[in-house]
């Protein structure tokens, strides 16, 4: 191990803002296009954290995981719109939304109705996928992600940091998981449409991963 590199980074973005994260419908595989709005918030955070230099530099990116739904892949388009070379990016269904089944396209409030008492945090989805399944996609991921960070950090071979370009509840979970927590702890989380989760690790110690900064762009664009 070199500890004279600074610690490899994960960077979790969650997508711009759709006209169904807007009036809080359930959105899993259906394909929803951003809003005017999602669009500009994206590029707000990249005129801001995007960048040689900038605190998501593409050089120091090796790989970016993209979910192949519009709204996830257009946000890493805009991201990365104004640099000269688009970060390498595979698009991957392992980093799809929670497949809300039966509940897709509904609110809250209208699950309530049809399933009393249900929560989609210990009861999952019918006809879509458990907490189990989301959770055990999720570590999938993770270990994919640490497999690079050992890769920089312990030989070198690799750039410095990841990025996943996902989905509200899928960052959630993901960033619970990362810390070892069960994935229902993503229910204590926040993640805004079109905000950036970094996620690292502490006392230069992979074996120690750390929560380092939760809605990073919302907090700068206040």
């Amino acid at each position: 191990m070199s500890l004279h590199r600074p610690m490899p980074r994960l960077f979790v973005v969650r997508h711009g803002q759709t006209e169904w994260s807007e009036n809080g419908r359930h959105t899993g595989l259906s394909d929803i296009p951003l809003t005017a709005k999602g669009e500009a918030q994206v590029q707000a955070t990249a005129a801001k954290l995007v960048g040689d230099g900038h605190l998501i530099d593409p050089k120091n990116l090796c790989t970016v995981y993209v979910s192949p739904r519009q709204r996830a892949h257009k946000t890493f388009h805009i991201l990365f719109e104004n640099v000269p070379k688009v970060p390498r990016h595979v698009l991957t269904e392992e980093a799809r939304e929670w497949d809300y089944g039966e509940f897709e396209g509904l609110r809250t409030a209208e699950i309530l109705e049809r399933s009393p008492g249900w929560n989609g945090w210990t009861d999952g989805y019918p006809g879509g996928e458990s907490v189990e399944e989301l959770q055990s996609r999720v570590d999938s991921v993770i270990e994919k992600v640490r497999a690079y960070h050992r890769q920089y950090y312990e030989e070198g071979t690799v750039s410095r940091d990841v990025m996943i370009v996902a989905h509200g509840h899928f960052g959630r979970v993901l960033t619970a998981r990362w810390v070892g927590f069960p994935a229902a702890y993503g229910t204590k989380l926040t993640i805004d449409a079109g905000s950036i989760t970094l996620l690292s690790y502490e006392h230069h110690n992979l074996a120690e991963p750390s929560i380092t900064a939760l809605n990073l762009s919302s907090l700068l664009l206040l």
